[in-house]
């Protein structure tokens, strides 16, 4: 995960939603560690002023999945880059697809 520009580690959700209202466009996203659930991680993602937060899990055999809508099959991945790709595309199960990655680095850049 430590290698995925979009990945923030163990921010809080108050910061998350800061960073993501920052970059202020609809489909900015964001990956951080769950507070709630050791071990998992947080897709979050920005649509109309509101960030919505998806689980990602891995399975026993080493496979992602993001928790999505009711009624939406649950899909698997092999890594979490194929993950967002997917989520790339519109009705994937999440509020909006992901258009703009939130990152580390732009973050830091935007504080300097």
């Amino acid at each position: 995960m430590e290698s995925l520009s979009v990945y923030h580690g163990a921010i809080s959700r108050e910061t998350c939603e800061v960073r993501l209202c920052e970059a202020g466009r609809d489909g900015s996203y964001l990956i951080r560690d769950s507070e709630s659930v050791p071990g998992a991680y947080c897709l979050c993602v920005l649509c109309n002023g509101f960030v919505y937060t998806y689980r990602l899990q891995r399975d026993m055999a080493g496979s992602w999945a993001a928790e999505t809508a009711p009624g939406q099959n649950k899909r698997l991945f092999r890594q979490v880059k194929n993950l967002i790709s997917a989520f790339e595309k519109p009705d994937q199960g999440i509020a909006v697809p992901l258009l703009y990655p939130v990152t580390v680095y732009y973050h830091y850049q935007s504080d300097l």
